[in-house]
């Protein structure tokens, strides 16, 4: 190929930027995909029995999948398949197979970061989008240009990338931009971090990570001549050292763990930077989270295409934001480099003071009775809070509690017990109920 040559991109799908945001989530589960597309997701990445970074997830079988893709489609919504691994030699054998499982159960798309699962699903499964993933860490337009050059259509970039990387990479390079804007950070480059290998044998870029980073740590010294000058040699680590501590026993031990990254109150700029693709981190998370998370940036999307110059941050966005969040929320990498201010030294209390307490089964107008699917403990007297994708969300207190027969209960006590209550104002199947701690 001469000098100037320009490379054709080997992909000819339909679209290099999407008319409004696709809100993407995360789905661990057939459960957790009903209810992430149920509350507004317009795609949502599983992860399968092999070749994904989320082990400990209950991950999909190909039936499951099949099922979720046929769900996700009356909804209009896509399925996209995480098998974003760095391989190892006894990874490849049935990778060629597996991908084309993947397309014949009508998976949209791959998010993958190893270059022999992207080469090999383009040549064996040329119907399955190959979307390049964040473990491969690109930050610039030249990299993303490579990637497009490759055939990608779109490219995950790093968690690291502020909006004005991305805003430059836009000007740059048509092709869809995919970025995390909810969700946990990583302390390392994403699939970088090898502290699980060491730690417990668990290769965290085959889908091992044991979260090392957000273990608690103390601080030692080693009592002997030269080691606090930063001496070195086979006497360094010898068994016997007295170690001092470097904390006071009323210091609390510190963690490795960056605060969560939360983008509600920054949609505007989400959008106008060029980001195609809003990507909510969470495949372990619970039904409660994706539900909260995915109805919150759902609402906020819709409002800001539908009349821009009038949008504006609603308080209830956030506060619902916080009902589901496990750690302190931050903006991440977009703004500015995160300093010490945005990691968890401190234990940490629970952020998010409310359960997932049940599931709406069926409503009587009528009556105004409900039959609740119990998913945690609730009794007559508790405050509870019913919300869903239709704009659901009043707040209630129970008065009474009754089983399917009709006879009286001191408490829904029984995981997925079906009951009945009466509610103060019309509610749906998939609406969800939870309660303050």
């Amino acid at each position: 190929m001469s000098a100037t040559t320009v490379a054709k991109p080997k992909f000819k799908g339909q679209r290099y930027r999407l008319d409004k945001p696709e809100l993407l989530a995360p789905a661990g589960n057939l459960e957790k995909l009903k209810f992430a597309v149920h509350y507004g997701a317009d795609a949502v990445y599983i992860g399968g029995r092999q070749y994904g970074l989320r082990s400990n997830a209950d991950n999909f079988s190909f039936e499951e999948m099949r099922e979720g893709v046929e769900f996700a489609r009356k909804y209009g919504a896509k399925v996209f398949v995480a098998t974003n691994i760095y391989a190892h030699n006894e990874d490849i054998e049935g990778l060629e197979q597996y991908l084309r499982n993947l397309s014949d159960v009508g998976i949209a798309a791959i998010i993958a970061a190893d270059p022999v699962i992207i080469e090999t699903a383009q040549r064996v499964a040329p119907d399955l989008e190959v979307h390049i993933s964040t473990q491969q860490s690109t930050m610039n337009w030249q990299a993303v240009q490579f990637w497009k050059d490759e055939g990608a259509p779109r490219v995950v970039l790093a968690r690291e990338a502020s909006l004005e990387d991305i805003a430059e990479i836009k000007r740059h390079v048509d092709i869809e931009i995919e970025a995390f804007i909810h969700g946990a950070m990583c302390s390392s480059y994403s699939g970088r971090c090898v502290l699980s290998n060491h730690f417990t044998d668990r290769d965290s870029n085959r889908g091992g990570c044991c979260q090392s980073c957000r273990w608690k740590y103390d601080l030692f010294e080693d009592d002997r001549p030269g080691a606090a000058d930063g001496s070195s040699g086979p006497d360094r680590y010898r068994i016997g050292v007295t170690q001092l501590p470097l904390f006071e026993p009323e210091d609390n031990r510190f963690t490795m763990g960056s605060k969560d990254l939360c983008m509600i109150e920054h949609i505007p700029d989400l959008i106008e930077a060029g980001i195609d693709s809003f990507k909510i981190e969470g495949r372990m998370k619970s039904i409660h989270y994706v539900a909260t998370v995915v109805n919150v940036y759902r609402q906020a999307i819709d409002s800001y295409m539908a009349d821009p110059a009038r949008y504006r941050l609603k308080p209830e966005w956030i506060d619902e934001i916080n009902k589901a969040a496990n750690r302190p929320l931050n903006s991440g990498f977009f703004y500015d480099t995160p300093g010490h201010e945005d990691h968890i030294y401190e234990p940490e209390s629970k952020a998010a003071p409310y359960d997932f307490a049940g599931l709406v089964q069926q409503y009587d107008a009528e009556t105004g009775i409900a039959v609740i699917e119990q998913r945690n403990h609730f009794k007559p007297g508790q405050e509870i809070e019913f919300f869903g994708p239709n704009g659901t969300f009043f707040k209630q207190t129970v008065e009474a509690i009754w089983d399917e027969d009709g006879n009286p209960l001191d408490a829904a006590r029984h995981p997925l017990q079906r009951v009945r209550i009466k509610v103060n104002q019309p509610v749906r199947p998939f609406d969800m109920m939870r309660k303050k701690i």
